[in-house]
């Protein structure tokens, strides 16, 4: 071997090792980064010494896929969960305290204290005391669930608006991955820009992946719409000012094609924006319908009666009173209507003895017609009402057939259910994002301990080839001074 061969692989080495060492440098550099996957350089041996032709990123296919499956999924139970535990306390406040339920109960037992006293009209008052506090509570509540629905418009308009700037930029990322396989260079930066848009987007909206020709990649929702394909596709909006009981929330589509919303506590959501649909078109909806058929329970179970002439709204009155609304039949909206009538309410100037006597409709509904303080006949028909077996819509997700209190604790009970599962579903789906991210961590993440080993092996490689450098500086040196 020649001198200059020699001193050729010697340089070659020393380049080599440099490069290597630069890329370790980097790994333990970006070992904390999430984002981030391992590079190695891969040498070849080519005469007449070893160079670093290639610059390798680890990656896993399949555990990525998962890992963004288990993203979708985890951020769709997170946002009906979140959801759910703000509205719960809007609606029912802490521990139900402000519910209509705990209302309706206190009513009762307001009820059931005047028919023993009847003659006591302190506690006459205190009934329509107790009645305005079950109509705050459904009015409150009513107002709640719009004002709810209303936010979760904005937090979907907010939603899409990120998504697309997000696919704005895997579509910079994209063509910089395409540009620099087409040249040669290294695109393992552009790469993990990619990916890391990709775990972003995953989070509003489920996707699936495939790879074309110059590492062109496309990008389809979890039920195929197409989401990107060498240019971003079109996720509109148009959101709504305001909601009311009853009105439907606009969709949200993907190049034309509506988003599903999810269903369930385990929900099936994948994604924030289908939790949130489900958020604000099913459950918010739904517990608004539930109020509804409590406001149309009490109504009913109050309505002043004398056959043959039609029941009239008594105690509880609404927009379309005197009538009482159809037996079984959802009113939306009558929780936010709903109302003490003025004739019992002794500070809207009316008298509570109606109450206990009847006849807030005019003479033909009085029921003591005796006049009797002791009465109490009407009181206690009152209360039985409240326990009696009505029908209710059995849209509203609640048993059909059942009391107004009861009614009331099962939508309570509904609600929570659906609450607890989605919390446990939360959990489970968290666990799972963990340890997919884990376990593609594990596959393409940076070992600091591996890869300071492998740094002080290159230090040991530099070493040789140095003192390689050294020799033939040595042997060129006494070479030269043997010539002269």
């Amino acid at each position: 071997m020649s001198l200059s061969t020699a001193l050729s692989i010697a340089q070659s080495a020393l380049m080599n090792t440099a490069r290597q060492t630069s890329v370790v440098s980097r790994n333990v550099a970006d070992a904390d980064n999430p984002d981030y996957s391992r590079r190695q350089a891969v040498v070849t041996s080519t005469a007449p010494g070893a160079r670093s032709v290639d610059i390798r990123r680890a990656a896993n296919d399949l555990l990525f896929r998962q890992n963004l499956s288990a993203l979708s999924a985890w951020s769709g139970q997170s946002a009906l969960y979140s959801g759910m535990d703000q509205l719960g306390v809007s609606v029912n406040g802490v521990d139900n305290a402000s519910s209509p339920s705990t209302a309706i109960g206190n009513l009762q037992q307001a009820l059931q204290l005047y028919a023993t006293s009847p003659s006591n009209q302190n506690l006459g008052a205190s009934v329509v005391d107790a009645a305005r506090q079950v109509v705050r509570s459904l009015n409150e509540g009513s107002t709640a669930i719009q004002d709810f629905r209303t936010q979760t418009d904005g937090q979907i308009a907010t939603a899409v608006h990120d998504l697309n700037s997000l696919l704005s930029q895997f579509q910079d990322a994209n063509t910089a991955v395409i540009s620099g396989t087409r040249s040669g260079t290294d695109v393992s930066d552009a790469l993990d820009q990619r990916d890391a848009l990709l775990k972003k987007i995953s989070d509003y909206i489920p996707v699936s992946t495939f790879t074309r020709g110059d590492n062109d990649m496309v990008v389809t929702t979890g039920d195929g719409t197409t989401l990107f394909e060498t240019i971003p596709r079109t996720v509109s909006f148009a959101p709504s000012s305001g909601y009311t009981a009853g009105g439907a929330g606009n969709a949200v589509y993907i190049d034309n094609v509506p988003i599903s919303a999810g269903a369930g506590g385990n929900t099936s959501a994948s994604g924030k924006l289908a939790g949130l649909l489900q958020l604000r078109d099913s459950v918010a909806s739904t517990m608004q319908s539930q109020l509804d058929e409590t406001a149309r329970g009490l109504i009913t179970a109050f309505a002043e009666t004398a056959p043959p002439l039609p029941n009239a709204a008594g105690l509880f009155t609404w927009s379309g009173a005197p009538a009482v609304p159809a037996a079984g039949t959802l009113v939306n909206g009558l929780a936010g209507s709903i109302s003490v009538n003025a004739a019992m309410d002794p500070s809207a100037g009316g008298n509570p003895t109606l109450l206990r006597d009847g006849g807030a409709n005019g003479a033909a509904y009085v029921a003591n017609t005796g006049g009797g303080a002791s009465y109490s006949d009407l009181l206690v028909a009152y209360g039985d009402r409240l326990d009696k077996p009505m029908a209710f819509d059995p849209a509203a997700g609640v048993s059909a057939t059942s009391s107004v209190s009861d009614y009331a604790a099962n939508s309570i009970g509904w609600f929570e259910g659906v609450r607890q599962q989605a919390s446990t579903a939360s959990d489970a789906k968290e666990a799972l994002a963990s340890r997919s991210a884990e376990a593609l961590s594990n596959a393409t993440g940076v070992n600091v301990d591996q890869e300071m080993s492998l740094l002080l092996d290159l230090e040991h490689t530099y070493q040789a080839s140095a003192r390689m450098m050294k020799t033939v500086d040595d042997m060129m040196t006494a070479l030269l001074n043997a010539v002269g």
